[in-house]
């Protein structure tokens, strides 16, 4: 494939929405997890600030038709606008948009459904299915920035993000398109989505120092926390003087199911993914931004398919779940934001409570996992500018 420039870049979660206050809380070892109660349910998540949940409200008052659209459509648009001014699209009206999400309008679609539920004539609101339906969600973008290109909506679970980046790039290599707005958006902070996991038994069920232990391999229980969040890329043909970085190549795999929830024991999608993804590379990933979801099977499995893709020369790896917990949809692109800024700051991010990972020589090359529900894997190459 043709090298694919990263121009601009942002998003928004507990992290928060600038590139220094993000890159700041990376640097501490404080978790942002905390306990919330929802309705029936309880659950350690990671969720926005009170100031940026202000702005989020300030958008949704800010325009009429916005008053209707659930919070992850809401910050899909709140990061698009401030992802295409760093990227200067600002003049730009025909680019694509590919902004997926897991669960889409997870808030918004229990709402209506207790309303349906509670109301004995069976009546719903009329907005319940155009403003619950997925496949809006890069509408309402292009829409917000006045975009004609392309808008692409999808849910592919867990890597959904980089499915999005997937896309993105097979546009641009075809043509039929010179720019394109990428990444996902997730907002499955809610009763139901947490009980969801809960009843998987996937869920942490306690609050230590380190709720979500990601890629601690001698852990006993599965750990895994939701978090909200969303991050958008635009992505241009070539390499541009102005990329923050560069995507130098990419692979992806689907596994035979061998069960609904879980991937093989060695992660044989991650194998393939990986290794596609290495096909072709002048020289060596020298960081893996693992999935490692928190869960004893899968760090455990993704680990093992590392050691079988790299044998003796497994590159430093991390993972940011620890510190958000697991964004579903997004979880890959707030994982390609991690990336983007290790090679920007030439520092490595490391996890407090595993402190003998290794640590890279150099950081040229950082490759990013993400895998869900279906075994299906993606990993993508960055390059440093």
């Amino acid at each position: 494939m043709d090298i694919i420039s990263i121009t601009g870049y942002s998003s928004v979660s507990a992290l928060g929405n600038n590139v220094e206050e993000i890159w700041n809380n990376y640097k501490n070892d404080k978790h942002l997890l905390s306990n919330v109660f929802l309705d029936k349910v309880e659950g350690l998540v990671s969720k926005l600030s009170e100031e940026l949940e202000d702005e989020i409200h300030s958008l949704k008052k800010s325009n009429s038709k916005y008053q209707s659209l659930d919070k992850s459509v809401l910050m899909a648009i709140y990061t698009s606008r401030m992802a295409v001014k760093n990227a200067k699209w600002a003049n730009e009206s025909t680019f694509g948009i590919n902004i997926g999400s897991s669960r889409g309008a997870t808030g918004l679609f229990e709402e209506f459904y207790n309303d349906f539920a509670n109301n004995e004539l069976g009546k719903t609101h009329p907005l319940t299915s155009p403003t619950t339906t997925l496949g809006n969600l890069s509408t309402w973008i292009a829409d917000d920035l006045q975009s004609k290109g392309p808008t692409i909506s999808h849910s592919i679970t867990c890597s959904t993000g980089l499915h999005a980046v997937l896309n993105g790039i097979a546009w641009i290599n075809s043509g039929m398109s010179d720019k394109f707005m990428v990444g996902a958006t997730e907002a499955p902070n809610t009763a139901f989505t947490i009980a969801q996991m809960k009843a998987i038994k996937i869920y942490a069920d306690n609050n230590g120092a380190y709720p979500c232990k990601a890629l601690d391999l001698d852990k006993n229980r599965n750990t895994m926390c939701l978090g909200e969040g969303a991050a958008i890329f635009c992505l241009e043909k070539g390499m541009k003087e102005n990329a923050v970085a560069f995507i130098e190549s990419i692979g992806f795999a689907t596994e035979k199911l061998k069960h609904n929830i879980s991937i093989t024991d060695e992660a044989e999608c991650f194998q393939d993914s990986m290794k596609m993804a290495l096909k072709g590379l002048n020289g060596n990933v020298d960081v893996i931004v693992m999935h490692a979801p928190g869960t004893i099977k899968g760090d455990l499995s993704e680990i093992k398919a590392i050691k079988k893709v790299f044998t003796d020369e497994i590159p430093a790896i991390t993972s940011n779940k620890w510190k958000i917990g697991h964004t579903l949809g997004a979880s890959g692109s707030l994982s390609m934001e991690l990336a983007l800024l290790m090679l920007d700051k030439q520092e490595f991010i490391g996890i407090p409570y595993l402190p003998d990972l290794k640590q890279p020589k150099k950081i040229e090359r950082i490759m990013i996992n993400a895998v869900g529900f279906g075994g299906n894997a993606v990993s993508i190459v960055l390059k440093r500018n």
